[in-house]
C-alpha cells in the first residue's frame, strides 16, 4: 500500500493536470467542444503510452548506456526537486516553454505536442516513471506502476474533459494554490528518492 501510494502520488503530481488547464484552453481556444474533447482524449492517451513505454525499456535504456539504477535514481530526484521548485512558485517552465505555448497556438492539432509531450509526459514525469518502474521487484508492483501512469491519464482526461467550468471555479489564484500544494509534496518524494539512491549506492 506504502508503494502504491507513493507511486500514484509521484505521477500524478509531477504531470499535474490542473496546472496544464490555463495552458490548454488557451491552445485550444480556436476549436469546437467536440474537437476540444477529442483533442484532450487523444493527448491523455498518447501521454500514457509514452510514460508506459520508458517505465518498459528503461533498463535497457540503462543497461545499453551502462547506467545503474542508483544513479537514475538521484538523477531523477534532482529532475523532480526542479520541477518541484517551479511548482512552488507557480510555474511551469521546467515543463513547457512559452516558445511552445505560442506554437501550440498556432499549430492544427496540438494533442501529441505540446499536450501530450512536454506538458503532460515532461522529463521529469518520464524520469519518474522510469526511476519507479525500475523499483518494482514484483509484478504485483509494476501492476500499481503501470496502474497508476493509467489512473493519472484517466484523471487528466476528467481534468481537461471539464477545464472549462474547472477554470471557472478555481481561477488562476486557485490553481496556484493547488499547484503549490503538489510542488511541496513532490519536493519531499524528491529527497526521498535521492536518500534511496544514495544509500543503493554506497549499500547502506
Amino acid at each position: 500500500m506504502q508503494f502504491a501510494l507513493i507511486t500514484f502520488t509521484s505521477v500524478l503530481f509531477i504531470v499535474d493536470p490542473i496546472a496544464i488547464v490555463p495552458t490548454y484552453l488557451v491552445i485550444t481556444q480556436d476549436e469546437t467542444p467536440a474537437h476540444r474533447a477529442q483533442t484532450a482524449r487523444r493527448a491523455c492517451t498518447a501521454a500514457a503510452v509514452l510514460l508506459i513505454s520508458f517505465g518498459l525499456f528503461g533498463q535497457l535504456i540503462f543497461k545499453m548506456f551502462g547506467i545503474t539504477m542508483p544513479a537514475f535514481r538521484i538523477a531523477g530526484g534532482l529532475i523532480l526537486w526542479l520541477v518541484a521548485m517551479d511548482m512552488l512558485r507557480g510555474q511551469r517552465t521546467t515543463q513547457e516553454s512559452r516558445e511552445e505555448i505560442v506554437e501550440g497556438q498556432q499549430k492544427e492539432d496540438v494533442a501529441l505536442t505540446p499536450l501530450a509531450m512536454p506538458m503532460l509526459a515532461g522529463p521529469g514525469a518520464i524520469s519518474t516513471v522510469m526511476v519507479l518502474a525500475g523499483q518494482a521487484t514484483t509484478v504485483a508492483h509494476a501492476l500499481v506502476v503501470y496502474g497508476s501512469v493509467a489512473l493519472t491519464a484517466f484523471i487528466c482526461w476528467l481534468t481537461l474533459a471539464g477545464s472549462g467550468p474547472l477554470m471557472h471555479r478555481m481561477g488562476q489564484t486557485g490553481i496556484r494554490v493547488m499547484t503549490r500544494i503538489m510542488g511541496l509534496l513532490l519536493a519531499a518524494i524528491a529527497v526521498q528518492f535521492v536518500i534511496t539512491g544514495v544509500k543503493d549506492a554506497l549499500h547502506l
